[in-house]
């Protein structure tokens, strides 16, 4: 069995699952060094939700970790100097590793990290950057510089989706050092019980006024400047029909200016914060998901994944990383650029005279969910480990 080291700041909800079936996969062994040890197994405040958060999920159990101390003066992942690690490497070197994982390159140990065991061992590492927030200049030609020689230090690239893969070859990585792991949710949690979540869902809807044969578009996220969220509200703009309702999920900056711009609009909803046990009836409330992100920084946009696992049509921004991997023909929604409302409206509009076609949208989300899934995730990463670390 091989032993696989994996580095990454600290638990998440997207990571946990994936952490515990590579520790229950038979080829491989696995313990996960945390280098936040601030964050493990804490409350942390989240500065765009503007409260404390907890998840009500397990995130550390089903497999080994170390809280590695963090002596950073300002500890965090928010920028470069907030992972001081010392013992990092002695503590990864003493568990003896035939591969190690990175997540991340940018904070001072992990990028120490791929510097340290680059040549000792195969070095493998993940990460979602795409090129959707470059702007031409000379900043541009001094990073590619650099990043070209941070992925001298990594012998595999595990890329999320089309994006991340063109971002890993701009930056030098030859297309036989990387492999494709895609961008996944826990699928299983999401899906069901279906009929269950959907008997929730819709008692919740009816106590919010809105009717079984409404049209609702969902947004669930932090309520922040990237995220967007007017978006839906222009929608609503465009739309005179007292059948398409709003339902917006979270807390942030924007909570009050976009209540008050929804004043008077009786079909938007605003919902706080909820959390992740309650995130598969949440998305039950909505038809259409959408994410209309104009980043920087929305890599990806797992939101999506999991409101197709439930059962969504989505319309997602040409801003948002993971748009052209969980579009991929129209079959499930629409990409639209960050200030196409009419383009969005008018999908909204159609749907709204046929439904049986907005069903077959979240019928072929469901099928193509699939595509993402961990096992995938899993597969690559222990089949990278095993060919490097022979």
């Amino acid at each position: 069995m091989k032993k696989l080291a994996i580095v990454t700041s600290h638990p998440i909800q997207y990571n946990a699952p994936l952490f515990r079936l590579l520790a229950n996969d038979p080829r491989i062994d696995i313990h996960v060094f945390y280098t936040w040890d601030q964050a493990v197994g804490s409350t942390k405040y989240d500065p765009d939700f503007g409260r404390d958060i907890a998840w009500d999920i397990p995130l550390l159990e089903g497999y080994a970790f170390t809280a590695v101390k963090n002596i950073a003066a300002d500890p965090g992942t928010h920028h470069f100097k907030g992972l001081v690690n010392p013992d990092l490497h002695r503590l990864i070197g003493a568990w003896q590793p035939d591969a190690i994982l990175v997540f991340g390159w940018s904070f001072r140990s992990h990028l120490n990290c791929l510097r340290h065991f680059h040549g000792k061992i195969p070095v493998l590492f993940r990460g979602d950057s795409t090129l959707l927030d470059e702007r031409p200049g000379i900043k541009k030609m001094l990073r590619r510089i650099f990043l070209r020689w941070v992925y001298r230090h990594i012998d595999y690239a595990l890329y999320t989706g089309r994006l991340n893969r063109e971002y890993f070859l701009r930056h030098g990585l030859a297309s036989d050092r990387l492999v494709l792991a895609p961008h996944a949710v826990d699928n299983e949690r999401f899906e069901g019980p279906d009929e269950d979540y959907r008997r929730q869902a819709a008692g919740w809807r009816e106590m919010l006024g809105i009717a079984p044969d409404d049209l609702v578009l969902l947004f669930a996220g932090k309520l922040e400047p990237k995220k967007n969220p007017f978006f839906l509200l222009e929608i609503a703009r465009r739309i005179d029909n007292p059948r398409l309702k709003i339902v917006l999920v979270g807390n942030g900056v924007l909570e009050q200016p976009l209540k008050e711009a929804a004043l008077g609009d009786d079909r938007i909803v605003f919902l706080e914060f909820q959390n992740q046990s309650r995130m598969p009836v949440v998305y039950r409330l909505g038809d259409i998901f959408v994410l209309p992100s104009r980043g920087p920084g929305e890599t990806w946009g797992l939101g999506a994944n999991e409101a197709m696992a439930s059962g969504s049509a989505l319309i997602l921004s040409d801003k948002t990383g993971g748009a052209v991997d969980l579009i991929p023909d129209g079959r499930n929604g629409l990409i639209v650029g960050v200030e196409e409302w009419d383009k969005a409206a008018g999908l909204v509009k159609g749907l709204l005279a046929d439904r049986t076609r907005l069903q077959q949208m979240k019928q072929a989300s469901r099928e193509l969910v699939n595509n993402f899934s961990y096992r995938h995730v899993v597969d690559a990463i222990v089949s990278t480990t095993l060919k490097t670390s022979k």
